[in-house]
């Protein structure tokens, strides 16, 4: 049985040769995690300030990794959320189309590889290190509404008590920076 000082060093040894920049990537591990990122999440939750939160960075380091693939054409400003003072960001056709070359695909063929009982524990326990992890760290912990205590009604009728407002049926699946779940998963 590995240790969990062993299962940690191969977490972060796996999560950087994921990050290892392919030759021609045309955009920075940071950036590539904001394209996915923004991709992944809901309305609400594509601003600066959400990204910064998920990526564990400053806002202005996020800022400028969110002008970066502005510039490039990868995402573009979205309707502001309802107080008009918060941009949003959608990801743009040709974003969408670079996703298809993300460096991430070989962890993705990599996971695909495993054995399906070995890829439902890790469905299982990576969900909860994280939660645990941002529960530790007094950090946000990103999640769908499906999983949100916030979330009432069915993924086709959503109402978000934590905005006070309807969601579209479509962000209901979507990564969220309001999530909330009434207690972090306890590890053992």
């Amino acid at each position: 049985m590995s240790s969990a000082e062993e299962i940690s060093e191969l977490l972060i040894h796996l999560g950087r040769a994921a990050r290892t920049e392919d030759q021609n990537a045309r955009l920075t591990p940071a950036q590539w995690t904001a394209l996915r990122y923004l991709a992944r999440a809901n309305t609400a939750s594509r601003t600066p300030s959400a990204f910064a939160s998920f990526h564990a960075t400053t806002r202005g380091t996020a800022t400028q990794t969110l002008k970066a693939l502005e510039s490039k054409g990868l995402i573009c400003r979205g309707s502001k959320l309802s107080d008009g003072r918060v941009v949003c960001y959608d990801v743009t056709e040709e974003g969408r189309s670079l996703l298809s070359e993300d460096p991430l695909r070989d962890l993705i063929r990599a996971v695909a590889g495993l054995e399906p009982a070995t890829r439902d524990c890790l469905g299982q326990a990576l969900p909860k290190l994280v939660a645990t992890l941002a529960s530790l760290r007094e950090a946000p912990s990103f999640g769908t509404c499906h999983d949100c205590r916030h979330f009432e009604g069915t993924p086709q009728s959503a109402f978000c008590a934590c905005m006070s407002r309807v969601l579209a049926a479509c962000d209901t699946g979507l990564l969220c920076v309001n999530f909330n779940k009434d207690t972090p998963p306890k590890l053992r």
